[in-house]
């Protein structure tokens, strides 16, 4: 989820707003080392946290070279191409991207002076299978009250509003600084986001929550629950479903920082949600587009990194490409997962503390994998106030004895791009996109061959809870379906060259902090990780700014205040609530009602 409705009519609209550029596949050979290619930094992985990486280093006139093993860029936000479908395979849920904002991905874009276009709206569809109820969630100061009212319980609005009071100097402190002036080098950090920022919200929001504030921000987002006056088992259900679209981890596994920015983002004035146009495909391909178009710098697909060189006193000198060609270079990031990074496109290195960092990086322990539905079917007679988005409760949310929500074949988050992008489907079809984060076993498809019988048996069997959570919201889409593509573990593994099929590290918590994500540095003198195996953690924001930490880290102070005045003076630099004033300017999207089957039951909030 990016976090952190419209009619078909409103899809074809937005056609003339779309650049008419397809997925691209920027084949070509691989890359050849030449004596004259000299680069300051080559970024291993074109995944988001590589992609703002490279566009920042780039921004900073580096000569970057980015180079990908899949034939696409954005990792696991890329787009690929089924049968006249535009599929995403990541994210769907986007927010504070349409125009300048507290996102770190949309502070990379203002940075770069790159954007794509984006349509908002102003929220989804909820549908609880077990309870037989359904609701929609519409973003806003005073949105999510009527449905704490109505399915919380006596005391449900009440602990709502004590949570969204106790938590503001949470808010606060988490908007505090704007993502542009992190940095993840101490000296640097202390200089551009600390002193100028920081400090003063955190010594506000601490005398103002009455405790201090970075064990909040860094601890458990669970640990916001403490600031509430009232206990209530469904706003807890709640905000473990807030961190798990968020992160794939629930409550307790993310941090505190990410859940308080995404309920301050959804309950703020003027609160829209976001989806790119182009889908998360034109996201990923804009950061590209740019990074090729600054001198000196390249962007290589089907360049797949074999190993990344270090020489005998633990200094990186490059990488070595499976074509058998070396890029020398003192600076390598790498966006692949941590156990990639440290087992795989690293050799066991002789020097203690570097053996010591592959050990830790090799012993943490993955999320589990997703499957993924795409199916693309008619879409004659659909209701035209349809909603995009929706969440699909098999197990149940709202009663005592719903499963949780990381349970295998509960959650599933549905995505029907087409009702704001026409162009992302042929005339008169819709693409809907179903998955359930960071809930299937990788160990239960290890041992199949992608080619057997076997294999086609269990991924038609996984597929099935998916159907059944679509047809929630389009009862006979498998009469109207045309076209179906199922996604795995392996094909995670595979495509997106993740271990295990995994979403990144399971972020364990010890006494209410966060364990398992690293903070970008490594022991390899010149070599610097980013993406979801870094803090701030798991998801598509996090991604993004660990490459801002990472990109800032490795430019001067100098450098690093020059861009943040520049952004400053064209107003892009946003920090602390001022910008929630701001209207909206990109395209607005109606709400919609929620398309289900007569027999499930409405709740009086629902829309």
């Amino acid at each position: 989820m990016m976090l952190w409705s419209a009619a078909v009519l409103l899809g074809a609209c937005t056609q003339a707003l779309r650049p008419l550029v397809p997925i691209r596949q920027r084949r070509g050979q691989a890359l050849r080392a030449k004596t004259d290619e000299n680069y300051d930094a080559v970024v291993v992985g074109a995944g988001v946290g590589g992609l703002c990486t490279a566009a920042l280093l780039a921004r900073y006139d580096r000569r970057v070279l980015l180079v990908e093993a899949h034939d696409v860029v954005g990792g696991c936000a890329h787009s690929f191409a089924r049968g006249g479908y535009t599929c995403d395979s990541g994210p769907s849920l986007w927010a504070g991207c349409a125009q300048p904002s507290t996102s770190p991905l949309r502070q990379v874009f203002d940075a770069i002076g790159r954007d794509v276009d984006w349509i908002q709206y102003d929220g989804w569809g909820l549908h609880d299978l077990k309870a037989d109820k359904r609701w929609r969630m519409t973003v806003g100061p005073d949105a999510f009250g009527d449905v704490m009212q109505e399915l919380g319980g006596s005391n449900g609005e009440r602990a709502w509003r004590s949570l969204l009071k106790g938590s503001e100097p949470v808010v606060d402190a988490a908007m505090a600084c704007p993502p542009m002036a992190l940095r993840a080098d101490p000296l640097g950090f202390v200089q551009t986001a600390l002193v100028p920022y920081l400090l003063p919200a955190i010594f506000k929001a601490s005398l103002k929550a009455k405790t201090f504030i970075p064990d909040l921000l860094t601890g458990a987002s669970s640990q916001l629950f403490d600031l509430a006056e009232a206990d209530n088992d469904f706003l807890e259900r709640w905000i473990d479903y807030l961190a798990f679209a968020l992160s794939g981890l629930p409550a307790d596994g993310t941090v505190g920082a990410a859940v308080a920015y995404t309920l301050g983002d959804l309950h703020r004035p003027n609160a829209v949600l976001d989806y790119p146009v182009g889908g998360s495909g034109a996201v990923c391909e804009a950061l590209a587009d740019y990074i090729s178009d600054q001198a000196g710098c390249a962007v290589r697909t089907r360049c797949r990194v074999d190993e990344i060189l270090v020489n005998g006193d633990g200094s990186v000198t490059g990488v070595r490409l499976a074509s058998g060609d070396e890029v020398r270079c003192d600076t390598v990031i790498s966006n692949a997962d941590a156990w990639t990074t440290a087992t795989r496109l690293l050799k066991p290195s002789p020097l203690p503390q570097i053996a010591a960092w592959q050990a830790s990086q090799k012993a943490l322990v993955p999320t589990r994998s997703f499957v993924h539905l795409w199916v693309g079917f008619d879409a004659a007679g659909l209701p035209s106030d349809l909603d995009c988005h929706h969440s699909v409760f098999n197990e149940g949310l709202l009663e005592d004895d719903c499963a949780a929500l990381d349970a295998e074949r509960n959650m599933y988050i549905i995505s029907i791009p087409t009702l704001f992008d026409a162009g992302l489907a042929p005339a008169g079809k819709h693409l809907a996109h179903v998955y359930a984060a960071a809930t299937e076993p990788y160990d239960a498809w290890a041992a199949l061959d992608r080619k057997s019988a076997e294999y086609k048996e269990k991924k038609l069997a996984a597929a099935e809870p998916l159907w059944r959570a679509l047809e929630a919201v389009v009862p006979d889409v498998r009469q109207r379906a045309e076209m179906t593509t199922i996604g795995t573990p392996l094909t995670h593994a595979r495509f997106n060259n993740r271990h295990m099929g995994t979403y990144g590290p399971a972020g364990a918590t010890v006494e209410g902090d966060l364990k398992g994500f690293g903070d970008g540095g490594t022991p390899v003198k010149g070599l610097w990780q980013v993406g979801d195996s870094q803090f701030p953690g798991i998801g598509l924001p996090a991604a993004a700014a660990s490459g801002i930490l990472v990109a800032n880290a490795l430019v001067s102070v100098a450098e690093h205040r020059a861009l943040l005045d520049d952004m400053r003076a064209k107003g892009t630099l946003c920090a602390g609530k001022d910008w929630w004033e701001r209207p909206n300017a990109a395209p607005r999207a109606p709400g919609g009602r929620i398309a289900v089957d007569a027999s499930l039951g409405e709740v009086g909030c629902s829309v």
